[in-house]
């Protein structure tokens, strides 16, 4: 039985009785952004959307971006590591699962004193490798 988003209490400014909003936009007030699936376009261009967006509502507060993904999609994750450096708010990132492959470049996309992964969380990286030196190493060998 699928339980749904749940949803948290909320008081808005100027309201005087709480209102129930769903856990995920209730964070997005705090700034707080999750990837938490494979890099596609759909949480690409979800997580492109709000990091814009919050950043032109205050360029001065950090973004938190919470990272528990495979990778995924490279156009989709460039995408996002575009935006990442684009918006004039500082985005601070988290590894708190599994950070690879296009998700790890993700991790390195924040503010490069902004970055955190925690104890057991994991990283995987790749390098790469340009061709000519790739040619010029065999040919040396």
């Amino acid at each position: 039985m699928p339980v749904g988003v749940p949803k948290v209490p909320y008081l808005m400014p100027g309201d005087d009785e709480a209102s129930w909003i769903d856990l995920y936009h209730r964070l997005y007030e705090e700034r707080l952004l999750f990837l938490g699936q494979e890099v596609n376009s759909e949480i690409s261009n979800q997580l492109s959307g709000l990091m814009i967006y919050l950043s032109l509502a205050d360029k001065t507060k950090d973004l938190y971006l919470f990272i528990n993904s495979p990778g995924g999609e490279v156009i989709s994750g460039m995408a996002m590591f575009d935006t990442m450096q684009f918006v004039k708010a500082e985005v601070q990132t988290v590894c708190v699962g599994l950070a690879a492959s296009m998700a790890s470049l993700l991790l390195l996309g924040g503010e490069i004193t902004k970055r955190l992964a925690f104890p057991n969380a994991w990283r995987q990286r790749f390098f790469f490798v340009e061709k000519k030196k790739k040619k010029r190493r065999l040919c040396l060998r």
